[in-house]
């Protein structure tokens, strides 16, 4: 820094430099480079496109000829070309880690450049004197202390270089060796999402179909034994009425279980069909379905003073708030003789809740409650699948809220379900027609 420029950051009380690319090149010319690499790479992802790049920018500020990026092979052993420019490569593409110019960057961290006359190998020498090389450049790509890869240039006229020049040139090397790390990193993550997605599928498909080909044999079945136990059972002995019984109870148990897996893999699967919910009709026509079971366990179903009309995917809130009452009646115990249903919200969430007066929810029991096949001791011998909270906390998730307990033994259950009050109408019809061109 000269006077004048010293002068002026002690006088002024802030120094304001506009920033212009141009004028930058002008005042520093290894710095504009180094930003306009920096620029790219921050930008590109795709392997190829990035080194292939990087590499022109390159060869552009130092006014060469041609170049390669070699990558380090897993197993250390060779650098095999990842990318390249200006020059035809044949015979080029793979180079040992031994005495070759290449090889000696790598195992040394080192630049290195070379007329290509002197080359030890005079095979390699001729090679490329045969393409119009006459000096050659390696940059070594040391990422962590560790080497990615080599950047070969060349030109075919005598050029200098000094230690501004290759201080510049290993400061590229190295962030083009970390882009080019992190690139394939990225490219290994991809492939292997794509593998697990692909896995995904394929037990989604495998789910759904095998809970699908049950369904249909099993209710089959449940309907050919009502058949036979209303027919001939008069002429069965004890055992055999019993065997008729285990086994409608069973194929029964394989229907709701094939249907319980099917609305779990809808409820994460398919997208939400927004709307508004009237949750006093939802609420009656719960009423109306547990009017049986209620009155047969004498248990009251209560309900708020008000209950918001709310946006949501009615077919799977109904699904959801179903489940909790029915966990009520199944979880509940023989003191069980109330469910009621409340509501509160916040600033972002209406919470509806479902609270019983049964037995209660042990603490142990509470951290699974949630996940598969989960069914509680306390179950009043009511069949189930141990599906049901899953489907609602998947429910509550997917409409950007969630689902959670408090109880204690003996002192009941109360579910919390929050649906977010920012969903917004999904009317696929209007979606499709301004989205199709023909």
């Amino acid at each position: 820094m000269n006077g004048v420029d010293q002068t002026m950051l002690f006088s002024e009380k802030y120094v304001s430099i506009k920033y212009v690319k141009s004028s930058l090149k002008k005042r520093n010319e290894a710095l504009s480079a180094l930003l306009e690499l920096s620029n790219f790479l921050s930008v590109a992802q795709e392997f190829e496109p990035l080194l292939k790049g990087a590499l022109d920018i390159v060869l552009k500020n130092f006014d060469l000829d041609s170049g390669r990026i070699y990558l380090m092979e897993p197993k250390q052993q060779a650098l095999v070309l990842a990318a390249h420019t200006g020059l035809d490569v044949s015979g080029l593409e793979r180079v040992g880690l031994g005495d070759s110019f290449s090889g000696k960057a790598a195992r040394t961290k080192s630049f290195i450049a070379q007329h290509t006359s002197e080359l030890d190998s005079e095979e390699r020498a001729e090679l490329l004197a045969l393409k119009g090389l006459k000096i050659i450049i390696c940059v070594p790509f040391i990422v962590r202390d560790r080497v990615e890869g080599v950047m070969n240039l060349g030109a075919k006229k005598v050029i200098k270089l000094g230690q501004e020049e290759i201080d510049l040139l290993m400061t590229m090397g190295h962030q083009i060796g970390v882009a080019s790390s992190n690139a394939r990193i990225y490219r290994d993550l991809q492939e292997k999402l794509e593998e697990v997605q692909e896995k995904k599928e394929t037990i989604k498909f495998f789910a759904y179909s095998a809970s699908h080909d049950l369904k249909s044999p099993a209710i089959g079945l449940c309907g050919l034994m009502e058949r036979f136990y209303r027919q001939y059972g008069d002429l069965l002995d004890d055992t055999g009425r019993l065997y008729c019984k285990t086994i409608l109870k069973t194929a029964s148990q394989i229907a709701t279980l094939a249907e319980q897996i099917n609305f779990y893999i809808a409820a994460r699967e398919l997208p939400l069909s927004i709307g508004r919910v009237n949750m006093e009709e939802m609420l009656t026509q719960l009423r109306q379905e547990f009017a049986g079971p209620l009155r047969e366990r004498n248990v009251s179903l209560g309900e708020p003073s008000f209950f918001p009309d709310i946006m949501g995917d009615e077919l799977r809130l109904t699904r959801a708030f179903r489940n909790l009452v029915d966990n009520a009646l199944k979880y509940g115990g023989e003191r069980l003789s109330e469910i009621r249903f409340g509501y509160e919200e916040s600033e972002d969430h209406h919470i509806f809740s479902v609270a019983d007066d049964g037995v209660g929810i042990k603490e142990e029991d509470m951290k699974r409650l949630f996940h598969f096949f989960q069914r509680l001791e306390t179950s009043s011998r009511t069949e189930g699948s141990g599906m049901g909270l899953a489907i609602a906390k998947e429910a509550a998730q997917k409409h950007l809220g969630d689902l959670w307990v408090e109880s204690a033994p003996n002192r009941g259950a109360k579910f919390y379900l929050s649906i977010s009050k920012r969903l917004k109408s999904s009317d696929r019809k209007s979606r499709n027609e301004e989205g199709t061109t023909f």
